[in-house]
């Protein structure tokens, strides 16, 4: 919701810069009203296109990003130096780093969603092609992440933005474009993260308060996660706080431990064997991450609060 509102505003100051100017929650709730309509679409198989339409979008976003940057070169006076501060602010911008690199490599709770759409037999499991997927979209990811982070960084040195895209200024046509490029993958994703949760909260109801399934359950569902979403995003439009936060609170368990503690309560490992002292480790360490990173990203949200003109 964030970053789509962002984006959305940087591509309309792109391609009109003498149009009066919307303030930012303006462009988040314009962005926000698509999802509504997207939302009603039944499951993951229902949004395929909107699904392929994003990773594309993501990958020439990124390129667009780092080329920009490194056609750019570094600004001047840019500096390298880490940030001055307490050594309080020092850790617990550490603290929220990991949180965002934690949210970066995260998505295994739709994992599992996306494997229950391949077609499975004894003899032809779905595991087989979606290990395969997982790795090439791994891979993906990096050659998305890891040139932005450089590049950026040589570019803008200690004052690089949470969105590079929103710092580059020129050639202006091509950062306008690269702007809706990440609002087109933001739809997507949105939809593909959702999914999963709209899935669950309808199944709650059903079983729970014995809610008849149908549309109606789906619009008033979908509807009012949206409307939360789209509610915490106007209110607190901090990118990397958010990124921090929910990366360490949301993304870590289902991504670096909860899933050795169920594969250590199926498989039952020999203790002290190989396997054994990797999953403990790994548990161990996603732990420790969830809990810092949410301490650090909570932190950075409660400084940003404090300067920040709500709705603006």
């Amino acid at each position: 919701m964030v970053t789509g509102g962002n984006c959305l505003q940087k591509f309309a100051e792109s391609v009109c810069p003498g149009c009066t100017r919307l303030h930012q929650s303006y462009w988040i709730c314009i962005f926000g009203s698509s999802q509504f309509l997207l939302s009603q679409l039944r499951d993951l198989n229902s949004i395929t296109a909107i699904s392929l339409a994003a990773a594309v979008m993501s990958l020439s976003y990124s390129t667009i990003s780092w080329a920009a940057c490194l056609a750019k070169g570094p600004v001047a006076g840019v500096s390298y130096a880490y940030k001055a501060g307490t050594a309080a602010d020092s850790v617990f911008r550490v603290c929220s780093a990991l949180g965002q690199v934690a949210f970066a490599f995260a998505g295994h709770g739709v994992v599992l969603e996306i494997q229950a759409t391949i077609p499975s037999t004894p003899t032809k499991p779905s595991k087989v092609p979606m290990w395969k997927g997982t790795v090439a979209a791994y891979m993906v990811t990096a050659a998305c992440y890891f040139p932005v982070a450089f590049i950026g960084y040589w570019t803008f040195g200690q004052d690089v933005s949470d969105n590079v895209l929103v710092a580059l200024e020129r050639p202006p046509w091509l950062v306008a474009a690269a702007n809706m490029m990440v609002v087109i993958h933001v739809v997507g994703s949105y939809q593909v993260y959702a999914m999963p949760i709209f899935e669950s909260m309808e199944t709650f109801l059903t079983t729970r308060f014995r809610v008849p399934p149908g549309l109606l359950l789906r619009l008033v569902a979908r509807s009012t996660y949206v409307a939360f979403t789209l509610f915490v995003a106007v209110t607190f439009p901090f990118f990397g706080d958010l990124l921090g936060f929910f990366g360490g609170f949301g993304f870590t368990p289902t991504s670096f431990f909860l899933p050795c503690i169920l594969w250590l309560k199926i498989k039952k490992p020999r203790r002290f064997s190989a396997p054994w002292f990797a999953n403990w480790g790994c548990i161990v360490v996603g732990v420790l991450l969830m809990l810092v990173s949410t301490m650090g990203g909570l932190r950075s949200i409660i400084q940003d609060a404090s300067t920040f003109q709500f709705y603006s």
